[in-house]
């Protein structure tokens, strides 16, 4: 392992594939190597692994949480894993290889920082692989490692392993998923027998690259904080008040969650819609006063001047420029079983503000096995289309490209409030 890491960050991943590539098995060798495996759950699985005739623990199971799964044989649901080293703690999203679950998928990706795509040596790219690959573009994860698995199954073929690489470079360059600011990464391995993945092994000297972990240990996945702009949604309004001291407690303030960028004190920032203009007193986490924040940290900001502020609306910077807008158009994963349909009314939720939405239109979907387009007047579970909405209240949004958090959202059936689908924010009217 490299001992100059010094990357502490937490690292959101996942795996994705076909059916069968090993997602499962891969987790839990990660896990059981990595020895963060509880006693219980290791005896609870060599129960299982001697029940279904194994000689050797399925490591598949420490990930198939369902008891369907364990019956099938299967990963159906988003099975969510942590584990840490000394250096970086994880979190794993193993999302289900049928194509039928394609929304899982979505699901998963939507935090991740890294995709994994498995491929079965023996097999090469299957439709499957192709799919996962366009969605990991589709919501903008920039680290993917390509772990070409089964080795074991292909006696260690190298040339195989080259052939494959060769294949999906082509694929990416297809596709514009190769392009700068994604890194792909391939790495041949085992999961089975735990070759290549935290140990190096022995029967795969010709590979001279990083083993996975040691790839998942040392890339670099933090933002950038003075190269991102400010976005701090206020979640709410507090109006702290202790009746011993009312002049030290009584102050008015905002809480929320800052999605990018750095907050500091004395800062110029702007109130949008409102436009209204100060500058930061003091920034808290919980009881402790801070010089600044940055993304991902959830504060409490108090402002020099007094200015009307309500949820839903968003802190900024003086000098960036942004506008809310009541129509856009985005790239939309339809998650429900009932179809969309332009005529019907849904609750565009973005950040912490709502807005009722009307289609404007179905400019076209992604046909997800072909990866062509096509004309669509409606939507399906799974489909993807690219979609234009107006809205009833504007919304303070940014391109997904430029901003996964305020560049994202998801849809709500007014009627139901079930969630059905999500959304990716390409252009901006």
């Amino acid at each position: 392992m490299n001992d100059t890491n010094k990357n502490n960050t937490v690292l959101r991943f996942m795996t994705c594939g076909s059916v069968d590539d090993g997602k499962s098995t891969l987790i839990g060798r990660l896990l059981f190597d990595t020895k963060t495996i509880l006693t219980d759950t290791l005896s609870q699985i060599e129960k299982t692994s001697k029940k279904r005739g194994m000689s050797a623990l399925d490591l598949s199971l420490i990930t198939d949480g369902l008891q369907a799964e364990r019956e099938q044989g299967i990963t159906i649901d988003v099975a969510y894993r942590y584990f840490s080293t000394g250096s970086r703690k994880y979190i794993i999203a193993d999302a289900p290889g049928h194509e039928q679950y394609t929304r899982n998928m979505v699901t998963a990706a939507s935090t991740a920082q890294l995709a994994i795509i498995l491929v079965d040596a023996r097999k090469g790219m299957l439709t499957q692989t192709r799919r996962h690959s366009y969605l990991t573009k589709l919501v903008g994860i920039k680290h993917i490692i390509v772990a070409i698995n089964k080795m074991d199954l292909v006696k260690y073929s190298e040339s195989k392993y080259k052939a494959i690489c060769e294949e999906y470079n082509s694929f990416a360059s297809a596709i514009k998923l190769s392009q700068p600011g994604v890194n792909i990464d391939f790495v041949p391995m085992s999961a089975l027998n735990g070759d290549m993945i935290v140990d190096r092994g022995n029967s795969i000297n010709w590979y001279k690259g990083p083993t996975l972990l040691e790839i998942l240990e040392n890339i670099d996945t933090t933002e950038k904080s003075n190269k991102s702009k400010l976005r701090f949604p206020v979640q709410y309004v507090c109006r702290p008040r202790d009746s011993a001291n009312e002049k030290l407690h009584d102050f008015r303030a905002f809480m929320g969650r800052i999605e990018s960028g750095l907050l500091k004190v004395n800062d110029k920032i702007k109130v949008l819609p409102s436009n209204h203009q100060s500058s930061v007193k003091e920034i808290r986490i919980g009881e402790k006063i801070i010089s600044e924040a940055t993304f991902e940290q959830s504060v409490t900001v108090s402002l020099h001047d007094e200015i009307d502020i309500s949820r839903g609306d968003m802190l900024i910077h003086t000098e960036d420029i942004l506008e809310a807008s009541k129509s856009f158009t985005a790239n939309v994963c339809w998650l429900s079983e009932i179809a969309l349909t332009p005529n019907r009314t849904y609750l565009i939720m973005h950040t912490t503000r709502t807005s009722k939405a009307k289609i404007s239109s179905i400019n076209n979907k992604i046909n997800i096995n072909s990866l062509e387009i096509e004309q669509a007047s409606e939507l399906k579970t799974n489909d993807i289309a690219n979609i234009s909405f107006k809205l009833a209240q504007p919304l303070i949004i940014d391109k997904y490209a430029q901003n996964r958090s305020t560049g994202a959202f998801i849809i709500v059936d007014e009627s139901t409030f079930h969630t059905v689908g999500a959304g990716m924010i390409e252009a901006i009217d």
